[in-house]
C-alpha cells in the first residue's frame, strides 16, 4: 500500500509476513503453540504489563486456525502438531486475503508490554469469515485478528479493493433519486431525510461537501466519474465475491 497507515473499514487486502526462525517454547497445548517471538522487544518501561517474550499462536488439534481464537493469521513451518518444546521452526503469514473491520489510532501509543508501542490497530477477518460467524454469547465480538502496523513485524500489504475510494468519511452527497446522504464508510450511510437506508444510494452520486465545506470541482468530478456506472448493490456484490463474507455493519 502507498502508506502503511492508510487503512479503512471495508478495505480488502492481501497481507503477508516473511517466515522467520523462532524457537518453540511449548508444543500444542490448550489449542495454542507458543514460540519465542522473533520481532518484538520486552518493554522494560511498562508499569502495568510484563511480557515474557513468548507469543501463543492459536491452532486446533489439526494445526489449523481455530475460529474461537479470532482467525489466527500466523502459521508455523513445520505445522504445530509436528513441534515440541525446544524445536526451531519458522513463523510467518502466507499471503492471505482479509477485509478490514475496524481501524483504531492510539495517542499516546498503546502500552502492550513489548516494543515498539503501536500507534495503530487494524482488525481484519480472513476470506470466508465475517462478523456473523461469531455468536452473540461469545467473548469475541467478530472484529477479527488485530494487526498493528509499525510494531516491528514486517507485514506487507496489498490493497485489492477499496469500496468508494473516491469518498472520505464525513462526505455529504446527493444521489440520482435526489436523496442527500452522509458517508461514514462503505457500509455506513445516513440519509438526511430520516428514512431507512434501504438498498443504499442510487448512482451516480454528486459530492456536496467535504470536511464540512463546499467541495472542489476536482473532487466533485472524481466522485461523479467513479459512480457514473454500476451501483451501490453491485459494489456490495463485488466485495462479497472477493471476501466471501458479509459486510460488517
Amino acid at each position: 500500500m502507498r502508506d502503511a497507515g492508510d487503512f479503512r473499514v471495508g478495505d480488502v487486502l492481501s497481507v503477508s509476513c516473511p517466515f522467520t526462525p523462532a524457537r518453540v517454547e511449548r508444543g500444542v497445548t490448550w489449542d495454542c503453540v507458543s514460540v519465542r517471538w522473533p520481532w518484538w522487544e520486552i518493554d522494560t518501561g511498562s508499569d502495568f504489563l510484563h511480557w515474557n517474550g513468548v507469543v501463543a499462536l492459536g491452532v486446533d488439534g489439526g494445526g489449523r486456525a481455530a475460529p474461537e481464537v479470532e482467525a489466527e493469521l500466523f502459521r508455523t513451518d513445520p505445522p504445530p502438531e509436528q513441534l515440541k518444546a525446544g524445536d526451531v521452526c519458522r513463523v510467518g503469514v502466507p499471503p492471505t486475503v482479509v477485509h478490514v473491520t475496524a481501524v483504531d489510532h492510539h495517542d499516546p501509543p498503546l502500552e502492550t508490554g513489548w516494543l515498539p508501542r503501536p500507534r495503530l490497530t487494524v482488525s481484519v477477518l480472513p476470506r470466508g469469515l465475517s462478523y456473523r460467524e461469531f455468536p452473540d454469547g461469545s467473548h469475541l465480538d467478530g472484529t477479527g485478528y488485530s494487526i498493528q502496523p509499525g510494531d516491528g513485524i514486517p507485514f506487507a500489504f496489498e490493497l485489492l479493493m477499496r469500496p468508494y475510494a473516491c469518498l472520505r468519511p464525513g462526505d455529504e452527497v446527493a444521489d440520482a433519486a435526489d436523496r442527500a446522504w452522509r458517508f461514514d464508510g462503505p457500509w455506513d450511510w445516513t440519509a438526511f431525510d430520516g428514512e431507512p437506508a434501504g438498498t443504499g444510494p442510487e448512482w451516480p452520486l454528486t459530492l456536496l461537501t467535504r470536511a464540512g465545506t463546499p467541495c472542489s470541482a476536482e473532487d466533485a468530478k472524481a466522485v461523479a466519474t467513479s459512480t457514473a456506472s454500476g451501483s451501490h448493490q453491485e459494489t456490495v456484490r463485488d466485495w462479497m465475491s472477493l471476501t466471501q463474507a458479509s459486510p460488517t455493519p
